[in-house]
This record gives structure tokens, sequence and C-alpha cells, in this order.
């Protein structure tokens, strides 16, 4: 259950005046079944599992096989929304993919989901925001339906990062992980849904977390390639200072423009990056650990996909119901944050069966005719991948099925 303070439940938001809100009515997500440890980890690099856990809180993380992608990741997950908000995949209006490991440049990530996933009319794009991106795309799916423009907006968070990471680099490698969440907005004069709302960009951290070549001020090369400018690189001690100051203080924003104050919160679902940046973040609210979802001792930074992962796996273990509010918070590169509190209206038991109902196996992902791309594994992970897994992964977490060529037709 929620965490309760002085024994009684946090109070209510101000009543709905009969504007439309987006409200969370479906939620899911996917994580690979490979997990690679601290000990996995002290046989890439200089480090060990208590200077990774000392300092992150993080045990394990996952790394997806060479036939999942962004998209057949992202694609489960909204399947797996969308089942539980008792959907059919046309039913979406809109599809907003965040990420910053789209599958390619061009087209979008999100359109490939939308083939994937079987729906005919939607509007699809991808928004970049880095580890805020899942937030970004909940804040624009709120104004799309309040205006009128969408029904029902699938909103993604999908990351396959440890394919951009350098494994003799410790201050990074040791850090993210893969993964994908989604959640359902659907439009409602009920009261309840989307509350309180706050984004910002601070650009002075631009350079702090990035990713050097790929773009067009330095493209692709056999010179960006030997220099290593394909990993993010991160200035972890300014990432740090910035992330225990803005979170905190965005999420304030966002409680209190929802006429709310931090102790009516009956749960934060924080960007999970770093167990210490969420302690933080608690003391910064003047409130305690419990009342901070965490999920990062499992599956590291998963980025924009952190958020929508934690906020599907707590309602799962009944930790939000009816009437609850909930703030998720985040930040990213350039430097972004964005907040939004919400009051649940969903029945939080929808869920599980929500992901039964989606076999990651049954979801493919079309791919250009003759296409023969690289082994996308890094040559560091290629000897730990190749080694049995020790996890016995729930049916949620088996691969993906291969990508389907051109020619085949696409799964429903």
């Amino acid at each position: 259950m929620s965490a309760e303070l002085n024994g009684s439940r946090p109070a209510a938001a101000a009543p709905n005046t009969g504007q439309i809100r987006a409200h969370v009515t479906g939620w899911g997500r996917y994580v690979p079944s490979r997990v690679l440890t601290n000990k996995d980890l002290e046989r890439l690099v200089d480090t060990s599992d208590e200077w990774i856990t000392t300092r992150t809180g993080i045990r394990e993380r996952r790394v997806a096989a060479a036939s999942e992608t962004t998209a057949s990741m992202a694609a489960v997950a909204s399947l797996r929304a969308i089942r539980t908000a008792g959907l059919d995949p046309d039913d979406i209006d809109l599809i907003l993919l965040g990420t910053l490991t789209p599958d390619y440049w061009m087209p979008s990530t999100a359109a490939l989901v939308k083939e994937a996933i079987g729906n005919t009319r939607a509007a699809a794009m991808d928004v970049s925001a880095a580890c805020s991106g899942f937030v970004y795309g909940f804040a624009t799916a709120q104004a799309w339906i309040a205006s009128g423009l969408a029904k029902h907006v699938l909103v993604i968070g999908a990351e396959l990062l440890t394919r951009f990471l350098d494994y003799t680099d410790r201050s990074t490698c040791i850090l993210f992980g893969d993964g994908a969440g989604a959640v359902v907005l659907s439009a409602s004069d009920q009261p309840g849904g989307a509350l309180g709302i706050e984004l910002t960009t601070e650009p002075q951290g631009a350079y702090m977390i990035w990713l050097p070549a790929g773009g067009a001020k330095s493209p692709p090369s056999a010179k960006t390639i030997a220099r290593g400018e394909h990993y993010i690189r991160m200035e972890g001690k300014e990432t740090y200072r910035f992330a225990t100051k803005t979170m905190a203080t965005t999420a304030l924003e966002s409680v209190r423009k929802s006429g709310l104050e931090p102790k009516d919160v009956a749960l934060f679902i924080p960007h999970q990056a770093n167990v210490r940046i969420i302690e933080a973040v608690a003391k910064g609210l003047n409130l305690p650990m419990d009342r901070m979802y965490t999920n990062v001792q499992k599956y590291g930074n998963t980025s924009a996909a952190s958020v929508p992962i934690a906020l599907a796996e707590a309602v799962n273990e009944g930790r939000l119901r009816v009437g609850d509010n909930v703030c998720i918070v985040a930040f990213g590169a350039g430097f972004t944050s964005g907040a939004v509190t919400i009051e649940w209206t969903a029945d939080p038991a929808r869920g599980i069966a929500g992901d039964a109902a989606v076999d990651p196996r049954d979801v493919h992902v079309r791919l250009p005719i003759d296409w023969d791309s690289v082994d996308p594994i890094p040559p560091a992970l290629a000897e730990l991948m190749a080694r049995p897994s020790e996890v016995n992964p729930p049916l949620d977490d088996v691969v993906p099925g291969e990508p389907e060529p051109a020619s085949h037709p696409v799964a429903r």
C-alpha cells in the first residue's frame, strides 16, 4: 500500500472544474532477460560490487539481446499498456516515444512502434529530452488531450543504452541498462488525472552529459570512431549537483501547481539514476524514503525508460490505489527536468493481466529488404552475453522474436 504519514492518507487534490484532463488508463513495461551484475563488470573494468553499490545503489542491470531493438522493446511495453487500458491499438490517436537511443536517426522509432503494434491511424513522433523524455512526452500528451486533438495517447520511454557505452570507462559503463515502459493517457472530464506540470531546460549544462559524434556537427567517420566519440560521456560531479538540486525543486513546483504539498503525495516516482540522488530528493522534500519508489538496484539507469518502468512496477506491486496522488519527476541531459503530479484513477489490478496478455515473442519490428546490419553487441560484452544466464526469467522477460524482414507480414 502507499506510504501514510501520521496515520492518515495524503490529502486529495483540488477538484476538477470540468476541464478535460489526461488520465492514466494503461501501463506496461518490458526489460530484457539478460542480467549484467556488478560482479560481471568486475571482469571488464577496474571496479567492484562494493564500489558500485556504495556510490550508486545499482546491483545489476539488463542488456538487450542482439535481436532486440529500442522499437521492439517499446512495442512490447506499449501493447501491454494498451491491453491494460482495455483498448485496441487503433484506438490510439498519438504515439510519443522518449528516447536518446533511436533505432535510426530517421525514420522515427515511434513510427516503427506504430506499425509493430498494429496501429493504422495515429500520428507518431519521437521526443528528445534524454532521461526526461518520458515526462516531456507525458506533458505533451496532456496538452493534446486538453486541446481536444487526441482522446487516447500512448506515451513511451525506451532505451538501448548498453550499445553506446565505453566498457573501459568505469564512470559510465556501470550505470546504464536497457528497457522500456509505456502508459496510455485517456481524455476525461472526471476528477483526477494529470494536475500540475513543470518542465525546465538549463542549457549551461548541455555538455555535461552528451554523445559527441554522430550528428551534423561531427558526422560519423573513422576518426570519430577511433576517438570513441560515439560513446556516452558524462561529468559525474556536475551532473550529480544539478540532479540533487533540480529534481526536488521541479517536483515541488509540480506538486504546488496541483494545489498540494509534498506530504499530500502518496508516492514519488523519480528518475532512477542513482539512489543517492533519490535520497537527496526525499531530503529536499522533507519526506521519508518510503515515499520514493526505487528499482535502480535492479535495472540501473534506463534513461527515459526509468520512470515508466518504475511507475508500472509500483502500480502492479500495490503501491498506488484510486485517489492517491503520485508525482513522476526526472532530470536529464540538456540539462532538462520535468515533473507531473497525477491523481490516480485507474484500478491497479488491471496491470498484471495486461502484462500476461502480451507475449514478447509475438511482437516483431519490420526491417528493410536485404538489410544486413552488423552485430550490435559491443565486443566487450560478447563473452558475457554468450554465457548462460543465471536468471530464470519470467514470461514478461523473454526475448522478443527476431525482427521481421520487409517481405513478411507485420505481427498483430
